[in-house]
Protein backbone atom coordinates (compact mmCIF):
# COMPACT_ATOMS: atom_id res chain seq x y z
CA UNK A 1 0.00 0.00 0.00
CA UNK A 2 1.35 3.46 -1.19
CA UNK A 3 0.83 6.51 1.25
CA UNK A 4 1.85 9.55 0.96
CA UNK A 5 1.19 13.02 -1.55
CA UNK A 6 -0.08 11.87 -4.95
CA UNK A 7 -0.24 14.42 -8.24
CA UNK A 8 -3.94 15.01 -9.23
CA UNK A 9 -3.02 13.17 -12.72
CA UNK A 10 -2.33 9.92 -10.99
CA UNK A 11 -4.92 10.86 -8.22
CA UNK A 12 -8.08 9.00 -9.65
CA UNK A 13 -9.51 5.62 -7.98
CA UNK A 14 -6.69 6.61 -4.79
CA UNK A 15 -8.32 6.55 -1.29
CA UNK A 16 -7.81 9.99 0.40
CA UNK A 17 -6.47 9.44 3.79
CA UNK A 18 -7.29 12.92 5.09
CA UNK A 19 -10.41 15.53 4.45
CA UNK A 20 -10.19 18.12 1.66
CA UNK A 21 -11.55 21.30 1.96
CA UNK A 22 -11.37 24.09 -0.30
CA UNK A 23 -13.81 26.40 -2.33
CA UNK A 24 -16.67 24.90 -3.22
CA UNK A 25 -15.05 20.95 -2.86
CA UNK A 26 -15.20 19.22 0.32
CA UNK A 27 -14.55 15.65 0.44
CA UNK A 28 -14.52 13.54 3.68
CA UNK A 29 -11.09 11.34 4.53
CA UNK A 30 -12.06 7.61 2.93
CA UNK A 31 -13.34 8.59 -0.11
CA UNK A 32 -12.75 7.26 -3.40
CA UNK A 33 -11.52 9.61 -5.90
CA UNK A 34 -13.86 9.44 -9.54
CA UNK A 35 -12.90 11.22 -12.76
CA UNK A 36 -15.33 13.62 -11.48
CA UNK A 37 -13.53 14.37 -8.01
CA UNK A 38 -10.10 14.63 -9.68
CA UNK A 39 -11.34 17.18 -12.15
CA UNK A 40 -13.22 19.22 -9.25
CA UNK A 41 -9.84 19.48 -7.22
CA UNK A 42 -8.09 20.63 -10.24
CA UNK A 43 -10.82 23.32 -10.83
CA UNK A 44 -9.83 25.00 -7.03
CA UNK A 45 -5.93 24.62 -8.31
CA UNK A 46 -5.15 21.60 -5.87
CA UNK A 47 -2.01 19.59 -7.43
CA UNK A 48 -1.74 17.07 -5.26
CA UNK A 49 -4.09 15.32 -2.11
CA UNK A 50 -2.72 12.63 0.73
CA UNK A 51 -4.10 8.99 -0.05
CA UNK A 52 -3.75 5.91 -0.43
CA UNK A 53 -3.01 3.62 -3.15
CA UNK A 54 -3.92 0.08 -2.78
CA UNK A 55 -0.83 -2.61 -4.29
CA UNK A 56 -0.72 -6.13 -5.09
CA UNK A 57 -1.13 -8.44 -2.56
CA UNK A 58 -3.05 -5.61 -0.89
CA UNK A 59 -7.13 -6.02 0.63
CA UNK A 60 -9.05 -3.09 1.08
CA UNK A 61 -10.16 -2.14 4.55
CA UNK A 62 -14.11 -3.02 4.07
CA UNK A 63 -13.00 -6.74 2.18
CA UNK A 64 -10.48 -7.49 4.79
CA UNK A 65 -12.44 -7.05 7.89
CA UNK A 66 -15.65 -8.47 6.50
CA UNK A 67 -13.78 -11.81 5.91
CA UNK A 68 -12.49 -12.20 9.22
CA UNK A 69 -15.37 -11.35 10.99
CA UNK A 70 -17.52 -13.79 8.76
CA UNK A 71 -14.95 -16.28 10.29
CA UNK A 72 -15.72 -15.24 13.93
CA UNK A 73 -18.79 -14.95 13.80
CA UNK A 74 -20.66 -17.97 15.14
CA UNK A 75 -23.94 -19.49 16.68
CA UNK A 76 -26.34 -16.68 17.90
CA UNK A 77 -24.27 -13.71 16.45
CA UNK A 78 -25.12 -11.91 13.24
CA UNK A 79 -22.44 -9.19 11.47
CA UNK A 80 -22.96 -5.98 10.51
CA UNK A 81 -21.96 -4.71 6.94
CA UNK A 82 -18.38 -3.24 6.71
CA UNK A 83 -18.13 0.46 6.94
CA UNK A 84 -14.28 2.71 7.20
CA UNK A 85 -12.76 -1.19 7.64
CA UNK A 86 -15.16 -1.91 10.72
CA UNK A 87 -17.54 -5.06 11.28
CA UNK A 88 -19.50 -5.18 14.53
CA UNK A 89 -20.53 -8.55 15.94
CA UNK A 90 -24.42 -8.21 17.49
CA UNK A 91 -25.85 -11.39 19.32
CA UNK A 92 -28.52 -12.35 17.83
CA UNK A 93 -30.65 -13.94 21.02
CA UNK A 94 -30.47 -13.62 24.74
CA UNK A 95 -27.76 -15.52 26.19
CA UNK A 96 -23.78 -15.77 27.13
CA UNK A 97 -21.32 -14.68 25.25
CA UNK A 98 -18.74 -17.83 24.43
CA UNK A 99 -15.20 -16.06 23.68
CA UNK A 100 -11.99 -17.84 22.88
CA UNK A 101 -9.89 -15.29 24.86
CA UNK A 102 -6.24 -16.82 23.58
CA UNK A 103 -7.42 -17.09 19.82
CA UNK A 104 -8.48 -13.59 20.70
CA UNK A 105 -4.70 -12.74 21.96
CA UNK A 106 -2.99 -14.42 19.21
CA UNK A 107 -4.93 -12.48 16.27
CA UNK A 108 -4.15 -9.37 18.00
CA UNK A 109 -0.41 -10.59 18.11
CA UNK A 110 -0.81 -11.28 14.57
CA UNK A 111 -0.35 -8.07 12.95
CA UNK A 112 -0.65 -4.39 13.19
CA UNK A 113 -3.14 -3.85 10.57
CA UNK A 114 -5.83 -6.49 12.52
CA UNK A 115 -7.85 -6.33 15.29
CA UNK A 116 -10.64 -7.48 17.60
CA UNK A 117 -11.95 -6.05 20.07
CA UNK A 118 -14.70 -8.64 22.49
CA UNK A 119 -16.64 -8.34 25.62
CA UNK A 120 -15.31 -10.40 28.57
CA UNK A 121 -16.00 -13.98 27.67
CA UNK A 122 -19.12 -15.04 29.57
CA UNK A 123 -20.99 -11.90 29.63
CA UNK A 124 -24.61 -11.99 29.72
CA UNK A 125 -25.85 -10.29 27.23
CA UNK A 126 -28.85 -9.37 25.44
CA UNK A 127 -30.50 -10.05 22.06
CA UNK A 128 -28.81 -6.65 19.99
CA UNK A 129 -26.20 -6.45 22.67
CA UNK A 130 -22.39 -5.46 20.81
CA UNK A 131 -20.35 -8.13 21.21
CA UNK A 132 -17.11 -7.43 19.00
CA UNK A 133 -15.74 -4.88 16.51
CA UNK A 134 -13.08 -6.43 14.08
CA UNK A 135 -11.24 -3.48 12.63
CA UNK A 136 -8.47 -3.05 10.27
CA UNK A 137 -6.57 0.19 11.64
CA UNK A 138 -5.16 1.25 8.01
CA UNK A 139 -7.33 1.71 4.67
CA UNK A 140 -5.78 -1.71 3.74
CA UNK A 141 -4.53 -5.32 5.11
CA UNK A 142 -1.73 -7.50 3.50
CA UNK A 143 -3.79 -10.75 1.92
CA UNK A 144 -1.08 -13.12 4.19
CA UNK A 145 -2.38 -11.12 7.67
CA UNK A 146 -6.07 -11.55 6.29
CA UNK A 147 -5.79 -15.21 5.63
CA UNK A 148 -3.73 -15.63 8.69
CA UNK A 149 -6.76 -13.62 11.03
CA UNK A 150 -9.56 -15.83 9.45
CA UNK A 151 -7.48 -19.17 9.67
CA UNK A 152 -7.26 -17.89 13.36
CA UNK A 153 -10.75 -16.90 13.71
CA UNK A 154 -12.04 -20.22 12.56
CA UNK A 155 -9.89 -22.27 14.33
CA UNK A 156 -11.49 -25.03 16.56
CA UNK A 157 -14.59 -23.64 16.95
CA UNK A 158 -16.28 -20.34 16.61
CA UNK A 159 -14.33 -17.42 18.27
CA UNK A 160 -17.49 -16.02 19.16
CA UNK A 161 -20.80 -17.39 19.78
CA UNK A 162 -23.85 -16.95 21.75
CA UNK A 163 -24.78 -19.77 24.22
CA UNK A 164 -28.60 -19.31 24.23
CA UNK A 165 -30.75 -19.14 27.39
CA UNK A 166 -32.68 -22.33 27.83
CA UNK A 167 -35.53 -22.50 30.12
CA UNK A 168 -34.16 -24.40 33.41
CA UNK A 169 -36.84 -26.10 35.90
CA UNK A 170 -35.12 -25.13 39.09
CA UNK A 171 -35.81 -26.75 43.27
CA UNK A 172 -34.42 -24.82 45.68
CA UNK A 173 -34.27 -25.94 49.56
CA UNK A 174 -34.09 -23.69 52.49
CA UNK A 175 -32.95 -24.68 55.84
CA UNK A 176 -33.98 -23.16 58.89
CA UNK A 177 -32.62 -22.60 62.68
CA UNK A 178 -34.78 -22.34 66.00
CA UNK A 179 -34.30 -18.36 65.18
CA UNK A 180 -35.33 -18.25 61.33
CA UNK A 181 -37.89 -15.53 60.52
CA UNK A 182 -40.25 -16.55 57.76
CA UNK A 183 -39.84 -12.91 56.14
CA UNK A 184 -36.29 -14.11 55.37
CA UNK A 185 -37.38 -17.38 53.92
CA UNK A 186 -40.23 -15.24 51.77
CA UNK A 187 -37.64 -12.49 50.61
CA UNK A 188 -35.31 -15.27 49.58
CA UNK A 189 -37.86 -16.98 47.87
CA UNK A 190 -38.92 -13.70 45.73
CA UNK A 191 -35.62 -12.73 45.14
CA UNK A 192 -34.60 -16.51 43.43
CA UNK A 193 -37.44 -16.62 41.43
CA UNK A 194 -37.03 -12.67 39.62
CA UNK A 195 -33.60 -14.18 39.13
CA UNK A 196 -34.43 -17.15 37.11
CA UNK A 197 -37.31 -15.58 35.62
CA UNK A 198 -35.07 -13.09 34.10
CA UNK A 199 -33.07 -15.31 32.79
CA UNK A 200 -36.55 -17.58 31.88
CA UNK A 201 -36.22 -19.99 33.71
CA UNK A 202 -38.64 -20.93 36.69
CA UNK A 203 -38.35 -21.82 40.43
CA UNK A 204 -40.43 -25.17 40.32
CA UNK A 205 -40.52 -26.76 43.93
CA UNK A 206 -39.03 -25.66 47.41
CA UNK A 207 -38.58 -27.72 50.44
CA UNK A 208 -37.25 -26.45 54.00
CA UNK A 209 -35.66 -28.68 56.08
CA UNK A 210 -33.87 -28.16 59.56
CA UNK A 211 -30.20 -27.38 59.14
CA UNK A 212 -28.67 -30.32 59.67
CA UNK A 213 -26.71 -32.87 57.16
CA UNK A 214 -29.28 -35.73 57.45
CA UNK A 215 -31.98 -33.44 56.99
CA UNK A 216 -30.09 -31.28 53.70
CA UNK A 217 -29.80 -35.46 52.25
CA UNK A 218 -33.22 -36.39 52.27
CA UNK A 219 -34.13 -33.24 51.04
CA UNK A 220 -32.08 -33.24 48.10
CA UNK A 221 -32.87 -36.88 46.85
CA UNK A 222 -36.60 -35.95 47.32
CA UNK A 223 -35.75 -32.41 45.12
CA UNK A 224 -33.92 -35.18 42.56
CA UNK A 225 -36.95 -37.36 42.62
CA UNK A 226 -39.13 -34.47 41.27
CA UNK A 227 -37.08 -34.00 37.86
CA UNK A 228 -35.60 -30.69 38.10
CA UNK A 229 -32.66 -29.66 36.13
CA UNK A 230 -30.11 -27.89 39.17
CA UNK A 231 -30.73 -27.64 42.85
CA UNK A 232 -30.19 -23.98 44.64
CA UNK A 233 -29.18 -25.01 48.90
CA UNK A 234 -29.93 -22.03 51.07
CA UNK A 235 -28.63 -22.43 54.13
CA UNK A 236 -29.61 -20.58 57.53
CA UNK A 237 -25.95 -20.49 57.96
CA UNK A 238 -22.96 -19.39 55.92
CA UNK A 239 -20.92 -21.98 54.49
CA UNK A 240 -17.36 -21.87 55.67
CA UNK A 241 -16.02 -25.22 55.09
CA UNK A 242 -15.95 -28.52 52.64
CA UNK A 243 -17.17 -30.13 55.77
CA UNK A 244 -20.14 -28.00 56.70
CA UNK A 245 -23.45 -29.20 57.21
CA UNK A 246 -24.75 -28.31 53.00
CA UNK A 247 -21.54 -29.65 51.93
CA UNK A 248 -22.08 -32.83 54.15
CA UNK A 249 -25.30 -32.82 53.26
CA UNK A 250 -24.62 -32.94 49.68
CA UNK A 251 -21.66 -35.84 50.27
CA UNK A 252 -24.63 -37.99 52.28
CA UNK A 253 -27.19 -37.86 49.89
CA UNK A 254 -24.18 -39.60 46.62
CA UNK A 255 -23.22 -36.20 45.74
CA UNK A 256 -20.09 -34.74 44.73
CA UNK A 257 -18.07 -31.45 45.87
CA UNK A 258 -16.32 -30.51 42.62
CA UNK A 259 -15.10 -26.85 44.45
CA UNK A 260 -15.68 -24.73 47.62
CA UNK A 261 -15.47 -21.18 47.32
CA UNK A 262 -14.68 -18.93 44.51
CA UNK A 263 -12.86 -15.58 43.60
CA UNK A 264 -15.67 -13.31 43.32
CA UNK A 265 -16.33 -10.68 45.73
CA UNK A 266 -19.38 -10.98 47.07
CA UNK A 267 -19.90 -14.76 46.09
CA UNK A 268 -17.07 -16.28 47.71
CA UNK A 269 -18.92 -18.40 49.78
CA UNK A 270 -20.47 -20.67 46.89
CA UNK A 271 -20.45 -24.41 46.80
CA UNK A 272 -19.81 -26.16 43.63
CA UNK A 273 -21.04 -29.96 43.73
CA UNK A 274 -23.37 -32.33 41.78
CA UNK A 275 -25.20 -35.41 42.24
CA UNK A 276 -24.75 -37.27 38.75
CA UNK A 277 -25.22 -34.58 36.07
CA UNK A 278 -27.84 -32.59 38.04
CA UNK A 279 -25.19 -29.26 39.37
CA UNK A 280 -26.05 -28.83 43.37
CA UNK A 281 -25.07 -25.32 43.72
CA UNK A 282 -24.79 -24.35 47.92
CA UNK A 283 -25.57 -20.69 47.61
CA UNK A 284 -23.38 -18.16 49.85
CA UNK A 285 -25.41 -15.63 51.86
CA UNK A 286 -25.09 -12.46 49.61
CA UNK A 287 -27.71 -14.54 46.90
CA UNK A 288 -30.70 -13.23 49.73
CA UNK A 289 -29.90 -9.90 47.82
CA UNK A 290 -30.50 -8.72 44.45
CA UNK A 291 -27.42 -7.10 44.00
CA UNK A 292 -24.79 -8.77 41.11
CA UNK A 293 -23.27 -11.27 42.99
CA UNK A 294 -20.57 -14.07 41.65
CA UNK A 295 -23.70 -16.31 42.11
CA UNK A 296 -25.27 -14.85 39.38
CA UNK A 297 -22.11 -15.15 36.99
CA UNK A 298 -22.59 -19.40 37.78
CA UNK A 299 -26.75 -19.37 36.94
CA UNK A 300 -26.27 -17.32 33.62
CA UNK A 301 -23.95 -20.08 32.57
CA UNK A 302 -26.36 -23.46 34.15
CA UNK A 303 -29.38 -21.17 32.14
CA UNK A 304 -27.59 -21.13 28.93
CA UNK A 305 -26.61 -24.89 28.86
CA UNK A 306 -23.15 -24.20 30.23
CA UNK A 307 -21.27 -26.78 32.19
CA UNK A 308 -19.53 -24.89 34.98
CA UNK A 309 -16.11 -26.57 36.12
CA UNK A 310 -13.60 -26.02 38.82
CA UNK A 311 -11.20 -24.66 36.62
CA UNK A 312 -13.83 -22.02 34.73
CA UNK A 313 -14.72 -20.76 38.66
CA UNK A 314 -10.87 -19.80 38.98
CA UNK A 315 -11.03 -17.94 35.85
CA UNK A 316 -13.58 -15.59 37.30
CA UNK A 317 -11.19 -13.60 39.79
CA UNK A 318 -10.10 -11.31 37.04
CA UNK A 319 -12.89 -8.73 36.67
CA UNK A 320 -14.02 -10.09 40.02
CA UNK A 321 -14.30 -7.45 42.30
CA UNK A 322 -18.24 -6.63 41.62
CA UNK A 323 -18.56 -5.00 44.93
CA UNK A 324 -20.00 -1.41 44.24
CA UNK A 325 -20.52 -1.76 40.81
CA UNK A 326 -23.59 -0.36 39.29
CA UNK A 327 -23.36 -0.55 35.87
CA UNK A 328 -23.92 -4.53 35.52
CA UNK A 329 -27.33 -5.96 34.10
CA UNK A 330 -28.95 -7.23 37.84
CA UNK A 331 -32.23 -7.72 38.79
CA UNK A 332 -33.70 -5.28 41.19
CA UNK A 333 -36.78 -5.10 43.49
CA UNK A 334 -37.98 -8.69 42.26
CA UNK A 335 -38.08 -6.69 38.46
CA UNK A 336 -36.38 -8.33 35.16
CA UNK A 337 -32.82 -7.85 34.52
CA UNK A 338 -31.67 -4.13 33.78
CA UNK A 339 -29.47 -3.44 30.61
CA UNK A 340 -27.12 -0.58 31.43
CA UNK A 341 -28.44 2.05 29.19
CA UNK A 342 -24.71 2.82 28.43
CA UNK A 343 -24.01 -0.76 27.13
CA UNK A 344 -23.40 -0.41 23.53
CA UNK A 345 -26.59 -2.04 21.09
CA UNK A 346 -27.37 -1.79 17.30
CA UNK A 347 -29.05 0.67 16.56
CA UNK A 348 -33.26 0.90 16.46
CA UNK A 349 -33.27 1.45 12.62
CA UNK A 350 -37.09 1.38 10.64
CA UNK A 351 -37.99 1.87 7.09
CA UNK A 352 -40.29 4.24 5.56
CA UNK A 353 -41.04 3.16 2.01
CA UNK A 354 -42.91 6.00 -0.48
CA UNK A 355 -44.97 4.74 -2.26
CA UNK A 356 -47.79 6.99 -2.07
CA UNK A 357 -47.34 9.69 -5.55
CA UNK A 358 -49.52 9.63 -8.39
CA UNK A 359 -46.56 9.36 -10.83
CA UNK A 360 -47.44 11.60 -13.97
CA UNK A 361 -44.31 11.18 -15.64
CA UNK A 362 -45.21 6.90 -15.96
CA UNK A 363 -48.07 7.66 -18.10
CA UNK A 364 -51.43 6.02 -17.03
CA UNK A 365 -49.78 3.28 -15.12
CA UNK A 366 -49.48 3.54 -11.30
CA UNK A 367 -45.05 3.29 -11.59
CA UNK A 368 -45.44 1.47 -7.85
CA UNK A 369 -46.97 -1.14 -9.86
CA UNK A 370 -45.56 -1.58 -12.82
CA UNK A 371 -43.78 -4.62 -13.34
CA UNK A 372 -39.89 -5.82 -13.22
CA UNK A 373 -38.84 -9.19 -14.22
CA UNK A 374 -42.57 -10.18 -13.45
CA UNK A 375 -42.82 -8.67 -9.77
CA UNK A 376 -44.15 -4.73 -8.37
CA UNK A 377 -41.36 -1.99 -8.51
CA UNK A 378 -42.71 -1.69 -5.14
CA UNK A 379 -42.19 -5.01 -4.09
CA UNK A 380 -38.78 -5.02 -5.16
CA UNK A 381 -38.25 -2.09 -2.84
CA UNK A 382 -40.08 -3.69 -0.12
CA UNK A 383 -38.54 -7.11 -0.25
CA UNK A 384 -34.99 -5.42 0.07
CA UNK A 385 -36.05 -3.53 3.61
CA UNK A 386 -37.29 -6.39 4.87
CA UNK A 387 -34.52 -8.65 4.34
CA UNK A 388 -31.96 -6.07 5.92
CA UNK A 389 -31.06 -5.08 9.19
CA UNK A 390 -33.83 -2.53 9.92
CA UNK A 391 -36.75 -3.51 12.62
CA UNK A 392 -39.70 -2.43 11.12
CA UNK A 393 -40.78 -1.76 7.87
CA UNK A 394 -43.54 0.93 7.26
CA UNK A 395 -45.42 1.83 3.94
CA UNK A 396 -46.90 4.80 3.22
CA UNK A 397 -49.95 4.63 0.92
CA UNK A 398 -51.59 7.56 -1.21
CA UNK A 399 -52.45 6.92 -5.21
CA UNK A 400 -54.28 3.65 -6.00
CA UNK A 401 -53.83 2.13 -2.34
CA UNK A 402 -55.64 -0.96 -3.11
CA UNK A 403 -52.89 -1.89 -5.94
CA UNK A 404 -50.49 -1.27 -3.17
CA UNK A 405 -51.81 -3.12 -0.46
CA UNK A 406 -52.32 -5.83 -3.23
CA UNK A 407 -48.84 -6.53 -4.64
CA UNK A 408 -47.42 -6.15 -0.54
CA UNK A 409 -50.19 -8.97 0.55
CA UNK A 410 -48.47 -11.02 2.86
CA UNK A 411 -45.24 -8.71 3.89
CA UNK A 412 -44.39 -8.36 7.54
CA UNK A 413 -44.86 -4.17 6.96
CA UNK A 414 -47.17 -1.98 8.41
CA UNK A 415 -49.39 0.54 6.26
CA UNK A 416 -50.22 4.31 6.72
CA UNK A 417 -52.22 5.89 4.22
CA UNK A 418 -51.65 9.72 3.44
CA UNK A 419 -54.79 11.60 2.38
CA UNK A 420 -52.75 14.39 1.06
CA UNK A 421 -50.72 12.39 -1.05
CA UNK A 422 -51.32 15.23 -3.91
CA UNK A 423 -50.17 17.44 -1.88
CA UNK A 424 -46.57 16.04 -2.60
CA UNK A 425 -43.67 14.02 -1.28
CA UNK A 426 -43.59 15.96 2.18
CA UNK A 427 -46.94 14.91 3.13
CA UNK A 428 -45.76 11.19 2.77
CA UNK A 429 -42.98 12.00 4.48
CA UNK A 430 -44.14 13.38 7.60
CA UNK A 431 -46.79 10.44 7.62
CA UNK A 432 -44.82 8.00 7.97
CA UNK A 433 -42.39 9.84 10.60
CA UNK A 434 -45.20 10.06 12.64
CA UNK A 435 -46.34 6.69 12.23
CA UNK A 436 -43.09 5.11 13.92
CA UNK A 437 -42.79 4.38 17.68
CA UNK A 438 -40.45 6.87 19.85
CA UNK A 439 -37.72 4.13 20.36
CA UNK A 440 -36.45 4.40 16.92
CA UNK A 441 -32.90 6.02 16.45
CA UNK A 442 -33.26 6.65 12.82
CA UNK A 443 -35.06 6.06 9.53
CA UNK A 444 -34.19 4.81 6.40
CA UNK A 445 -36.72 6.47 3.43
CA UNK A 446 -36.74 4.33 0.73
CA UNK A 447 -38.24 5.43 -2.59
CA UNK A 448 -40.65 2.73 -4.20
CA UNK A 449 -39.59 2.82 -8.07
CA UNK A 450 -35.69 1.84 -7.18
CA UNK A 451 -35.97 -1.87 -7.76
CA UNK A 452 -31.92 -2.83 -7.96
CA UNK A 453 -31.33 -1.38 -4.13
CA UNK A 454 -31.10 -4.82 -2.16
CA UNK A 455 -30.98 -5.33 1.32
CA UNK A 456 -26.86 -5.22 1.12
CA UNK A 457 -27.41 -1.27 0.42
CA UNK A 458 -29.23 -1.04 3.03
CA UNK A 459 -27.37 -2.51 5.72
CA UNK A 460 -24.30 -0.33 4.65
CA UNK A 461 -26.26 2.67 5.67
CA UNK A 462 -26.90 1.37 9.21
CA UNK A 463 -23.06 -0.47 9.28
CA UNK A 464 -22.16 3.64 8.81
CA UNK A 465 -24.95 5.42 11.32
CA UNK A 466 -22.89 6.33 14.40
CA UNK A 467 -24.79 9.66 16.30
CA UNK A 468 -21.97 9.76 19.31
CA UNK A 469 -19.54 10.13 15.60
CA UNK A 470 -21.77 12.75 14.02
CA UNK A 471 -23.13 10.09 11.55
CA UNK A 472 -26.84 11.58 11.41
CA UNK A 473 -27.73 11.31 7.89
CA UNK A 474 -25.85 8.61 5.81
CA UNK A 475 -26.27 9.34 1.96
CA UNK A 476 -25.38 6.36 -0.64
CA UNK A 477 -23.09 7.29 -3.21
CA UNK A 478 -21.56 5.70 -6.50
CA UNK A 479 -18.68 7.46 -8.06
CA UNK A 480 -19.23 10.06 -6.42
CA UNK A 481 -22.75 10.91 -6.72
CA UNK A 482 -25.36 11.12 -4.31
CA UNK A 483 -28.46 8.51 -4.44
CA UNK A 484 -31.34 6.78 -2.50
CA UNK A 485 -32.23 5.37 -0.23
CA UNK A 486 -31.12 8.28 3.08
CA UNK A 487 -30.64 7.18 6.19
CA UNK A 488 -31.81 10.06 8.78
CA UNK A 489 -31.61 9.84 12.61
CA UNK A 490 -34.34 10.95 14.54
CA UNK A 491 -32.67 13.75 16.05
CA UNK A 492 -33.63 15.04 12.77
CA UNK A 493 -37.17 14.24 12.64
CA UNK A 494 -38.45 17.50 13.55
CA UNK A 495 -36.74 19.11 10.92
CA UNK A 496 -37.92 16.72 8.35
CA UNK A 497 -41.53 17.63 9.94
CA UNK A 498 -41.02 21.07 9.00
CA UNK A 499 -40.64 20.59 4.93
CA UNK A 500 -43.46 21.50 2.80
CA UNK A 501 -44.19 20.66 -0.86
CA UNK A 502 -43.69 17.99 -3.77
CA UNK A 503 -40.09 17.72 -2.25
CA UNK A 504 -38.30 15.46 0.09
CA UNK A 505 -35.42 16.29 2.89
CA UNK A 506 -32.59 16.52 0.42
CA UNK A 507 -31.99 19.78 1.36
CA UNK A 508 -31.16 19.40 5.13
CA UNK A 509 -27.95 17.33 4.08
CA UNK A 510 -26.96 20.92 2.80
CA UNK A 511 -27.95 22.28 6.11
CA UNK A 512 -25.69 19.34 8.30
CA UNK A 513 -23.09 18.98 6.07
CA UNK A 514 -20.64 18.33 9.15
CA UNK A 515 -23.39 15.60 10.52
CA UNK A 516 -24.05 13.52 6.95
CA UNK A 517 -21.70 10.23 6.11
CA UNK A 518 -21.28 9.53 2.15
CA UNK A 519 -21.37 5.79 1.90
CA UNK A 520 -19.72 4.36 -1.22
CA UNK A 521 -21.60 1.78 -2.92
CA UNK A 522 -20.16 -0.92 -5.57
CA UNK A 523 -23.33 -0.35 -8.30
CA UNK A 524 -25.05 2.52 -9.70
CA UNK A 525 -28.25 0.67 -8.08
CA UNK A 526 -28.73 3.60 -5.13
CA UNK A 527 -28.96 6.24 -8.31
CA UNK A 528 -31.20 4.29 -10.51
CA UNK A 529 -34.88 5.21 -10.26
CA UNK A 530 -37.48 4.23 -12.34
CA UNK A 531 -39.71 7.38 -13.54
CA UNK A 532 -40.58 7.02 -16.97
CA UNK A 533 -41.76 3.91 -19.22
CA UNK A 534 -38.66 4.63 -20.90
CA UNK A 535 -36.42 4.61 -17.62
CA UNK A 536 -38.33 1.12 -16.91
CA UNK A 537 -38.21 -0.19 -20.45
CA UNK A 538 -34.18 0.60 -20.44
CA UNK A 539 -33.73 -1.45 -16.71
CA UNK A 540 -35.69 -4.13 -17.96
CA UNK A 541 -33.01 -4.69 -21.00
CA UNK A 542 -30.16 -4.43 -18.86
CA UNK A 543 -31.72 -7.17 -16.31
CA UNK A 544 -32.15 -9.28 -19.44
CA UNK A 545 -28.64 -8.44 -20.46
CA UNK A 546 -26.98 -8.76 -17.81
Amino acid sequence: MFFGDIPLDEAEGCILAHSVRSGDVSFKKGRTLSAEDVAALKSVDMETVTGVQLEIGDVDEDTACEQVANAACGDGVRITAPFTGRCNLYADTDGVVVIDRDRVDILNRMDESLTIATLPPYTMVREGQMLATVKIIPFSAPQAAVDAGVAIAEGDGALVRVAALQPQNVGMILTRLSDTKDKVLDKTIAVTRARLEALGSSLVHQIQCDHNADAVSVAILDMLDLGVDSVLVFGASAIVDRRDVIPAGLIAAGGEIEHFGMPVDPGNLLLLGNKGPVPVIGLPGCARSPKLNGFDWVLQRLCAGLRVSKAELMYMGTGGLLKEISTRPQPRDGGPLREDSAMPRMPRIAALVLAAGQSRRMGVQNKMLAQSQGVALVRHSVDATIASAVGLVVVVTGHEPEGVHEVLAGCDVSFIHNEHFAEGMSTSLKTGLDALPDDIDGVVVCLGDMPAVSARHIDKLIAAFDEEEGRLICVPTFQGKRGNPVLWSSSLFGEMRNIAGDVGARHLIGEHAFDTCEVSMEDNAVLLDLDTPEALRAYEQREENS
